[in-house]
């Protein structure tokens, strides 16, 4: 099965518009580029050319393509359906749960309220009541963060199944048989939900259970509830009127090599359209998701020459394309622009240096700006490359600021370039120019106070020009505006933020990149994961 999965996304990596839109145009098979993919294997459910039937299909079934899109379109219909069904199955909990976070506002409310009259008119008579009521508002935020969990769980669900439905409904449509490649993980996807669909239903009822068990009468002496009445008024007024619940995440991804799992994620980057691609250091090659988790496709980080690359980071250009940096066997440094489909476009080679980079785009002037370090271990020299698409060097940047290992890189709107320091803990800014403007976080210093830094990693600027950086060392996201002053922690301690896919830990945010919509997404190493963030 896992074969069979591999050769499907090394197919759906070779994709692209035009082969989507001019099926006649045929699609080159990654494996054989001189090669048209007009096969279909029966037994492993990929499409094959010639060359591969050859090499790994010769003594199995095939089928023409147009054939096998007749055979199996049926079947992708029955999958379809019976994932919108699962898909309103989830929405029956979710609507379940707005109604009992309704019921938990109204109860706290009503908390509010008795402790208030309590307050003003102190008849002893009520105070078992009030009591019973003050305990059950205490517990209010446990209960509603509890709720919302559960409901951001089923959410990612939901919004999962339902954007493979969505993408194999779509393929339906065209002539051509693009829909085979869609049959193979939405049949994976129904298979795990319709397993979770039972045992989710019973969790939910076990977790409403508990949380709206008949509260706990036991009659306290008159006094002491009096005593804790008085006390606590104040503290439960102001923490329940002025809880905010933690922002929404979406988690994805998970140890490994397999579909959608990450190894040492690193670098990432969202397209204008909605597509998260994440350098995937540990396995070699980028991977493509949904804004809600969903897995869409891969491709190797390899270069011109089909040389094997581990990626270092990851960016967008101008024209929807990508720019990765990484390194060969750890001998030689590359820069490499792929279509978004993950065809090779172009490469130019860097210098050796045993150090990790950041890649940018200036798409204004169409410059690919790249960190690079040298030196050694306790001498080193941090400086940032700006070079034309060919390769040409343009101009350097930061030599005279004391850069000690510059790693990320982004390009705000105005055209400024920020560059964080790792060892230098702090983050320099530079007009679009290349003129030192400012810094910020305390250079050499390590602290953990507001807008001090801990051996940052990702950078990246928002729509109004805030500055998003990962706080790595300090397990947090943090905000500054443009000027570098400290506006707010984005998360801290990352682990009791975001809900997590390994170990129940999230402690090194690494990768940070804004979505269309201003979504927040953000690889956690030590989770192989990355996080979705829609507000923040």
């Amino acid at each position: 099965m896992a074969a069979n999965m591999c050769e499907w996304l090394r197919y759906q990596a070779t994709l692209s518009g035009e082969t989507r839109e001019q099926p006649q145009s045929g699609n080159r098979c990654s494996f054989h580029p001189s090669e048209e993919d007009k096969l279909y294997c029966k037994q492993c459910n990929v499409p094959v050319c010639n060359e591969c039937l050859d090499e790994m299909h010769s003594d199995h079934e095939t089928i023409s393509l147009k054939k096998a899109s007749r055979e199996r379109k049926a079947q992708v219909e029955v999958l379809i359906t019976e994932g919108r069904n699962i898909s309103e199955v989830y929405s029956g909990f979710l609507k379940s749960l707005r109604e009992k976070e309704k019921s938990l506002d109204k109860q706290k409310q009503e908390a509010v309220n008795s402790i208030i009259q309590a307050y003003h008119q102190f008849q002893r008579g009520d105070l078992k009541r009030d009591y019973v009521l003050f305990v059950d508002g205490l517990k209010y935020k446990r209960k509603k963060e509890a709720l919302q969990e559960e409901r951001d769980r089923v959410l990612a669900d939901v919004d999962e199944l339902s954007a493979a439905c969505d993408r194999a409904e779509q393929e339906l449509q065209h002539v051509w048989a693009n829909f085979l490649y869609q049959e193979t993980i939405l049949a994976e996807l129904v298979e795990k939900h319709r397993g979770k669909l039972q045992k989710a239903a019973l969790e939910q009822r076990q977790l409403v259970a508990a949380l709206f068990q008949p509260p706990d009468t036991q009659v306290l002496p008159m006094v002491t509830v009096a005593a804790i009445l008085l006390v606590a008024i104040g503290v439960l007024l102001y923490s329940q009127l002025t809880f905010q619940p933690h922002p929404k995440t979406i988690p994805f991804g998970g140890e490994g090599s397999g579909i959608g799992q990450l190894h040492f994620p690193v670098g990432v980057a969202v397209s204008d359209q909605g597509e998260i691609f994440v350098a995937d250091r540990g396995n070699q090659r980028i991977q493509v998701f949904t804004l809600q988790g969903t897995f869409v496709r891969q491709f190797p980080t390899v270069t011109l020459c089909d040389e094997k690359m581990t990626p270092d980071d990851v960016t967008l250009d101008g024209e929807g394309n990508l720019w990765v940096v990484g390194t060969h066997l750890g001998f030689s440094n590359f820069a490499v622009q792929y279509n978004k489909q993950g065809r090779v476009l172009r490469k130019f080679n860097l210098q050796k240096t045993g150090f990790a980079r950041g890649v940018a785009v200036d798409t204004r002037r169409n410059h690919i700006l790249i960190t690079q370090t040298t030196g050694v271990w306790d001498n080193r020299h941090g400086e940032v490359l700006v070079f034309s698409p060919d390769g040409t060097l343009v101009r350097t940047v930061g030599q005279k600021q004391g850069m000690n290992h510059p790693w990320y890189i982004t390009v705000d709107g105005e055209g400024n370039i920020l560059v964080s320091d790792s060892r230098n803990n702090c983050v320099y800014v530079y007009n679009k120019d290349g003129q030192f403007l400012f810094q910020f976080g305390d250079e050499g210093t390590q602290g953990s106070a507001e807008g001090q830094l801990l051996y940052p990693r990702g950078i990246c600027t928002d729509r109004a020009g805030n500055i998003i950086v990962a706080d790595w060392g300090n397990s947090r996201v943090e905000m500054f505006d443009k000027t570098g002053r400290f506006i707010k922690h984005i998360a801290t301690d990352t682990s009791l933020l975001i809900k997590v896919v390994l170990n129940f830990k999230s402690r090194d945010p690494w990768g940070v990149a804004i979505g269309p919509q201003g979504q927040l997404v953000m690889t956690v190493v030590s989770e192989n994961a990355t996080h979705i963030i829609p507000s923040y």
